[in-house]
């Protein structure tokens, strides 16, 4: 059982469109129990419980990343799909441990995770955010997640970040197989890729009845799919045969945006990765053909933003960062703040991104709620880079307060 704690005194984060509100809090088991209007201690004065004394700071829900990679510690995808999935474990461990002390409570892992790590994460083995997973995305043969280069004749085809599949019936079987190993969704790549070696970055991937298949899979198990995705074609493709979640997005036009919302789909743009591989790539290694790709996307990414805004579309985020590209994980809300208000970004990164996982006990500080959430100095309507500005943060994970320096945690 979780210990008890009582929030006082917070500045407590309400909505996009409302104004943060004075509140004391009461969490019970890892829940949020009881929210007090005021200044006072919610519950009233009990010296058995804890009491974290918030003195006006502003209180927020815990940050989620929709589009983590806990596994993406090179931009060299092949040496990515060849290395061992213990040293790939290993270095997991130590990213989403880093994201947690960033704020980020919860991450969806959409290309990798297995039941081993989300194994450890449960036990308590290390610290880090609540851990949802795809399991290896799925890409067609000379698709985004197809890693061999078009002049090597080498065989890559089942990772632990993907896994390369043909027709209707291997897509289910990958499918089936996902959700037996613990994925609470399911990854597509519909389209080309900044790293694909060999496909380019607009084109449609996966037959319409292909990826019917994994919705059709998907839904009986009571989840979705989510998809790599890029043009308005690709897109297009994607939606309309079933998939719930378009991941980056950025040459999203009007019409599509208007089909988007038609279908209920939500939009995860991923910022950050194209800045900072502009900004990086080339000293980390990024390849000549992935950093001219990058030009296409950099700046089409926030004007999607737009687009999808104008539109209705649910507009989540998510961080998509490779090798030691994942220090620029707060970045990332900054380049979002470029493009979107202060409440938007906040949203987005909390409420709407707990809608598009299911999990509607997540990105809210409400009654019933998991106590998720991060403590931050200043408020980020009056002074915005408090979100992105790593220090002076407190974090709580149902109800505890994140220690960065416990021994324990890597």
């Amino acid at each position: 059982m979780t210990a008890s704690l009582l929030i006082t005194d917070a500045l407590v984060y309400s909505g996009p469109d409302t104004e943060p509100y004075e509140a004391s809090i009461r969490i019970d088991d890892g829940s949020i129990t009881e929210i007090s209007p005021g200044r006072f201690s919610a519950g009233g004065t009990d010296p058995g419980i804890p009491s974290l004394n918030a003195a006006g700071r502003f209180l927020m829900p815990g940050l989620i990343d929709a589009h983590f990679h806990a596994y993406a510690d090179t931009l060299d995808g092949l040496a990515q799909s060849a290395q061992p999935l213990s040293l790939s474990g290993i270095a997991g461990a130590r990213r989403l441990t880093r994201a947690l002390r960033r704020g980020f409570t919860t991450v969806r892992d959409v290309a990798g995770g297995d039941m081993g790590i989300a194994k450890a994460i449960n036990t308590k083995l290390f610290a880090s955010p609540r851990y949802l997973y795809t399991g290896p995305a799925l890409s067609q043969t000379g698709g985004h997640g197809d890693q061999r280069p078009g002049d090597l004749d080498i065989c890559v085809h089942g990772t632990h970040v993907g896994r390369v599949v043909d027709g209707v019936e291997d897509v289910r079987l990958a499918v089936r197989e996902a959700f037996r190993a613990g994925a609470t969704a399911i990854k597509l790549m519909t389209s080309g890729g900044v790293l694909s070696p060999s496909d380019p970055l607009e084109n449609a991937q996966f037959s319409a009845d292909e990826i019917r298949a994994a919705v059709d899979e998907a839904t009986r198990r009571g989840t979705y799919v989510a998809a790599h995705s890029y043009s308005p074609a690709s897109i297009t493709h994607s939606i309309t045969n079933g998939v719930r979640s378009i991941e980056h997005g950025n040459l999203l036009d009007e019409t599509t945006a208007q089909l988007m919302v038609e279908y209920n789909a939500y939009l995860v743009p991923t910022l950050i990765t194209y800045d900072s591989m502009a900004r990086r790539g080339v000293s980390l290694g990024l390849p000549d053909y992935a950093y001219e790709k990058n030009k296409l996307v950099l700046e089409a990414g926030q004007r999607a933003i737009e687009i999808a805004r104008n539109a209705g579309v649910p507009i989540g985020w998510g961080s998509d960062l490779l090798g030691d590209l994942e220090e620029e994980q707060l970045n990332g809300l900054r380049l979002h703040l470029e493009v979107e208000t202060v409440g938007n970004t906040i949203d987005s990164i909390t409420r709407v991104n707990a809608d598009l996982l299911n999990r509607p006990d997540l990105g809210r500080i409400e009654v019933g709620c998991l106590a998720d959430l991060v403590l931050l100095e200043q408020n980020p309507n009056e002074t915005p880079q408090a979100l992105w500005n790593l220090v002076d943060r407190t974090v709580i994970q149902s109800g505890s307060v994140f220690d960065p320096y416990e021994r324990t945690q890597l």
